[in-house]
């Protein structure tokens, strides 16, 4: 068994997490501590300005530069903060444009700066082979679901509501995966032109009724008619909100709105079997008012993934923490049924504190 550190930057822009695992990348033997380091408003607002600006950004652009490098520290704090005698690190950085209808994906943090600063080897660049191979780059987590849902009753559906919300329904046998829609990334970016930095307890969208004629037209995407597997971009649907009707709204209407969107596309999704309950997690899981539109929307019970144990503010870090392994033993990444690939994929690079400058 390795103890690894996994670090995850999600699509809500928000800060980095870090978590302690003991896996040989199929089993768990535990789990040790966890934490996350916000990042400071500038940071974060660099982060988010590189998301419009990634389609025409040079490799050597002396922004991208910089945020990486301010990006890569806080990894670096963030693994001294946990303070775990880990012999391996798993870095998913951070997604800045992921378009797999062109075959590609971009997540900046540099694994061998991270590697001399904190004499770990460092597991990386987890999507490109599977890209490269024709898969869709994304989810990578289910493998991950499936060895934490070993033991419970199957089907499942795992959901997990960060930027972008995405879905792993397990079987016996079986697995599938996909981005079933928006998460809590168009919530958050309308929060903030309010001042605030996401819909906290739902407090933007509880009091508001979502417009019934613009969730019609956002439920009438093409993406959710395309059948799984399939992977999203955090700013996908911009184009589509801009385009229903959402700005005409008041905020707590256009809230609500946004709400019932995220739970809409997770109902429409399209799964083998009904799942016997959903598990969900992410940052999404905190809103009282997606968890209810959730209970709504599904048939089946909805709660949020400690019901079983897990812990859902650590769950996507640890997951990393375990792809690592499974690097580290030339395991598959991916699948046919998570991402599209022809067949198991093994997948990432590992860099060392001793490699040279790059």
């Amino acid at each position: 068994m390795l103890r690894t550190i996994g670090l995850m930057s999600g699509t809500s822009l928000d800060g980095v997490d870090a978590a302690a695992i003991e896996t040989d990348g199929e089993r768990i033997a535990g789990f040790g501590p966890a934490l996350t380091l916000p990042y400071d408003a500038a940071l974060r607002a660099d982060l988010r300005a590189l998301l419009d600006r990634a389609p025409g950004l040079a490799p050597d652009d002396a922004f991208l530069a910089d945020v990486t490098a301010r990006l890569t520290a806080r990894h670096a704090e963030a693994v001294a903060a946990l303070a775990w005698p880990a012999g391996l690190i798993g870095m998913h950085g951070q997604t800045i444009l992921h378009r797999p209808e062109r075959g590609r994906t971009w997540q900046i943090g540099d694994a061998a700066r991270l590697a001399r600063a904190t004499g770990l080897p460092v597991a990386h660049d987890f999507r490109s082979a599977d890209m490269a191979a024709g898969g869709q780059g994304a989810p990578l987590a289910p493998v991950f679901h499936a060895a934490l849902a070993a033991p419970l009753e199957k089907p499942l559906a795992v959901l997990n509501i960060g930027g972008v919300a995405n879905v792993t329904w397990i079987g016996e046998p079986g697995m599938l995966a996909f981005d079933a829609g928006p998460g809590n990334g168009p919530l958050d970016d309308l929060a903030a032109r309010h001042g605030l930095d996401c819909d906290r307890d739902g407090a933007l969208s509880t009091p508001g009724r979502a417009d019934p004629g613009v969730l019609a037209r956002l439920l009438a995407e093409p993406y959710f008619a395309r059948p799984a597997p399939k992977s999203l971009d955090r700013l996908d649907f911009s184009r589509a909100l801009a385009a229903s009707g959402i700005d005409r709204l008041g905020v707590a209407d256009a809230a609500a709105t946004l709400v019932a969107f995220i739970a809409g596309a997770v109902g429409s999704a399209r799964l083998p079997a009904p799942p016997r309950r959903w598990l969900v997690g992410g940052g999404g899981r905190r809103n009282p008012s997606i968890m209810a539109a959730l209970r709504a929307a599904l048939p089946a019970p909805v709660a949020a993934v400690e019901a079983v144990g897990w812990d859902g503010d650590a769950l996507e870090a640890q997951c990393f923490g375990f792809l690592a392994a499974r690097v580290a033993a030339g395991l598959p990444l991916s699948f046919p049924g998570t991402t599209g690939v022809a067949r198991p994929l093994p997948g990432g690079a590992i860099a060392r504190c001793d490699d040279p400058w790059r």
